[in-house]
Order: structure tokens, then C-alpha cells, then sequence
């Protein structure tokens, strides 16, 4: 039991080390993005209770509140709806050498809105060639896409929906929504596999990142980040 407790602090002081270290080189990414005047765009999907905000927080800790920002993306206005779908996405891309991290994205429209029935089949289809254009458009101007599938299992998703229910300070984050998602989930697997067979392209990839331990899928994404804005020019 003493060796358990050992190697589990252990772990825990690896991750902090290693977590603070890859804050640092956020920053410098940034710096980067900054003097080439280079906008990049961070979008993070995943089922409910995946990690994608936890995981936003560790991302942005070291960096310039002014260089960055969140959108937390939700169910569209009445307002929102009186446009094209993409309308309330694009007034919040990043001015060039800024970031945006996208807490779920226009991804909507091929995931929940499918799923849900909130548009037609017609819709939702024509959505990946209008997605693809959206983004090589953003891509052409400059600007660099990369998005992340945080992939959470049945029975772990299962396990934070009820820590979740458990804990005052936390259980506003799950709903009899998040339950009814949860009912789907075949459904959602295979909007999310259509997805990323559709939507995966050089100039705005895809990457999946096992999430049933949040602090390995933290260091995860922010090492592909670092190392996708290293490659840059």
C-alpha cells in the first residue's frame, strides 16, 4: 500500500512538472503566433464529460488574456437562428496573432444537430463540404486550424456524470440533457466517425486524444498545439 501511495505521488509530481513546462512553451507558441501576426484556432469536441473546458483551463493559465480567448459554444439564440448556421462562428475568430479556443465549435451541425433532429438530413450532409470550405478559407488567410476529439469511454463518462452528481460544488454541470446524450451514444459515435472521415484535412486536422485520464490527455493536447505551431514558418 506504501509503494501505491508512493508511485501515485510520484505520478502527480510528474504532471505537475510536466504540465507547468508545457504552460511555458504555450507561451512561447504564442509569442510566435503574435510576431507572425498568425491567428490560430483551437477546437475542442468531445461527449459530455470528456474534459474539453478542464482542459482549455490548463491551456490558456500561462498565457495573455488579451492574445486569447474562449467561446463556449451553446445552443444558438433566436437571433443566431434568423442566419446561417456558421454566422455566429465567424464574429468570433481570432484577429491575426490571436487565439480562439472553441469550447465545442460549428461541429455542431454534423453532431448534436444531427443526432437531435434540430436539421434535415439535407442539412447536416451538405455541412461537411461547407465546413471544409469555412475552414480552408480561414486556412488560405493565414490563419491555423487544429481540433481535438476528447475520447472518453461508456464506463468513465458513466463514473464523472455521478462524481459530478455528487459533489454541490459541480453538479450544476450535469443535466437531464447530458443523461438523454448519454442514451445515444451509438448515435453520436457514429456522427462523430462520419466526422472525422469527412472533416480531416492537412490545412485543419484532426486529433483524438484518449481522455479517461484528463491529466494525460492535457499533456497530450498541449504538446500537439506546441508542436503544430512550431512547425510553422
Amino acid at each position: 500500500m506504501i509503494e501505491e501511495v508512493i508511485e501515485i505521488a510520484s505520478c502527480e509530481t510528474d504532471y505537475k512538472t510536466r504540465i507547468k513546462e508545457l504552460q511555458k512553451e504555450m507561451e512561447k507558441a504564442a509569442e510566435k503566433l503574435k510576431s507572425a501576426e498568425a491567428p490560430l484556432i483551437v477546437v475542442f469536441e468531445g461527449l459530455d464529460a470528456s474534459g474539453k473546458s478542464g482542459c482549455i483551463r490548463r491551456l490558456t493559465r500561462e498565457l495573455d488574456t488579451k492574445q486569447y480567448r474562449v467561446i463556449p459554444i451553446s445552443a444558438p439564440t433566436d437571433e443566431e437562428k434568423r442566419y446561417h448556421y456558421l454566422y455566429r462562428f465567424w464574429k468570433n475568430l481570432p484577429m491575426r496573432g490571436n487565439i480562439a479556443f472553441f469550447d465545442r465549435s460549428w461541429y455542431g451541425r454534423v453532431l448534436v444537430e444531427r443526432v437531435e433532429g434540430f436539421c434535415s438530413n439535407a442539412e447536416w450532409q451538405r455541412a461537411y463540404r461547407e465546413i471544409n470550405e469555412f475552414e480552408k478559407l480561414l486556412a488560405d488567410d493565414g490563419t491555423l486550424i487544429i481540433k481535438f476529439w476528447l475520447e472518453v469511454s461508456e464506463d468513465e463518462q458513466l463514473r464523472r456524470f455521478r462524481a459530478r452528481m455528487e459533489n454541490l460544488e459541480k453538479a450544476h454541470k450535469i443535466t437531464d440533457e447530458d443523461w438523454r446524450n448519454r442514451s445515444r451514444r451509438e448515435e453520436y459515435e457514429t456522427a462523430r466517425d462520419e466526422m472525422l472521415r469527412h472533416t480531416d484535412k492537412p490545412y485543419a486536422p484532426w486529433k483524438v486524444i484518449p481522455a479517461n485520464d484528463k491529466k494525460l490527455a492535457r499533456i497530450a493536447v498541449a504538446e500537439e498545439i506546441i508542436y503544430y505551431v512550431n512547425l510553422q514558418k
